[in-house]
C-alpha cells in the first residue's frame, strides 16, 4: 500500500471511472484510490467494486443521494486522515485531469517545499483545451477576481487537481468548510493559505471532458462569486492557527 492516496468523486461516470482507474494503477509511482460515489444510478459504483478484486489499492465509499463536491472532498479527506496517508490528491474522473501529472503535484510537496500543490491552467506552461474562448475568458476571469479580492498567491485558485500533505488537512478545521460547489475549491486554498501553509502551482494542460456530462451550474457559480466576498470579510476576524509542525 502506498502513503499517497488519490480522491475520485463520482456521479454518473460509468463511461471514465474504469478508465480512469487503470490508468492511475499503472503509473510508476505508487497510488491508492477512493472513489467517493454519490449514489450514481448508471452503475458506477458496480463498475469501481468489480475493479476491487484487480487492485487492493482501491477503495470506495457510497453516499446516498447527490450531496455536492465539497461534501464528498470532505468525506474522503476524514477517510484518509484516519488512516496512514500522507499525501491526499484531489482529482476529476472525466479525464479533464491527466492522472501522469500526479507525481509531478507529489514531487512539488514531497521535495520541491509545497504544503499543498495545485495543477494549475494559469501558471506559465499550463494551458486549456478543448473549451469555448468564452469559458476560458470566465474560468480565468474567475481566478484574477479571486486573486483581487482574497490576495491569495494563486493563479488558479479553483483549480481541483491539488494534492495536500497530511499536515495541512489536520490543521484546518474541516468542519468550517461551508461551500459544496465551485468555491469550495477557493475556500480549501485559501483557509490553507491563511494558516501559513504554502501553496506551490504546477502546470498542467486542462482537456475538457470528452464523455460523460458536465456537474457545472449557475447556482454553483454564484456560490463562487459571492462564496469569496464572504471569505474575505469573515477572515479579517477569524483565527487562523499555525500548525504545530510542518
Amino acid at each position: 500500500m502506498s502513503d499517497r492516496l488519490v480522491l475520485i468523486p463520482t456521479y454518473n461516470e460509468r463511461e471514465n471511472i474504469a478508465k480512469m482507474i487503470h490508468k492511475v494503477f499503472s503509473l510508476p509511482m505508487a497510488f491508492d484510490v477512493l472513489i467517493i460515489d454519490d449514489g450514481s444510478p448508471d452503475g458506477t459504483a458496480q463498475i469501481v467494486k468489480d475493479l476491487m478484486l484487480q487492485y487492493p489499492g482501491l477503495q470506495i465509499e457510497e453516499r446516498t443521494g447527490k450531496l455536492g463536491l465539497g461534501t464528498a472532498y470532505i468525506h474522503g479527506f476524514r477517510w484518509a486522515l484516519a488512516r496512514h496517508y500522507q499525501y491526499i490528491f484531489e482529482m476529476d474522473a472525466d479525464f479533464s485531469h491527466n492522472p501522469e501529472d500526479l507525481p509531478r503535484l507529489y514531487e512539488a510537496c514531497h521535495t520541491s517545499g509545497g504544503d499543498l500543490s495545485v495543477g494549475s491552467r494559469y501558471t506559465k506552461g499550463g494551458n486549456v483545451k478543448n473549451w469555448p474562448w468564452d469559458r476560458i475568458f470566465i474560468s480565468y476571469g474567475a481566478s484574477l477576481y479571486v486573486r483581487m479580492i482574497t490576495w491569495i498567491p494563486c493563479k488558479d485558485a479553483t483549480a481541483g487537481f491539488v494534492c495536500y500533505r497530511r499536515i495541512v488537512l489536520e490543521t484546518m478545521d474541516l468542519s468550517r468548510i461551508r461551500f459544496i460547489g465551485y468555491a469550495f475549491q477557493i475556500e480549501m486554498k485559501f483557509t490553507a493559505w491563511k494558516h501559513g501553509f504554502k501553496i506551490k502551482e504546477v502546470p498542467i494542460t486542462f482537456i475538457d471532458r470528452v464523455e460523460g456530462v458536465s456537474k457545472m451550474s449557475t447556482k454553483i457559480i454564484k456560490e463562487a462569486v459571492f462564496g469569496v466576498l464572504s471569505l474575505q470579510w469573515e477572515s479579517f476576524t477569524r483565527k487562523y492557527p499555525k500548525p504545530l509542525k510542518k
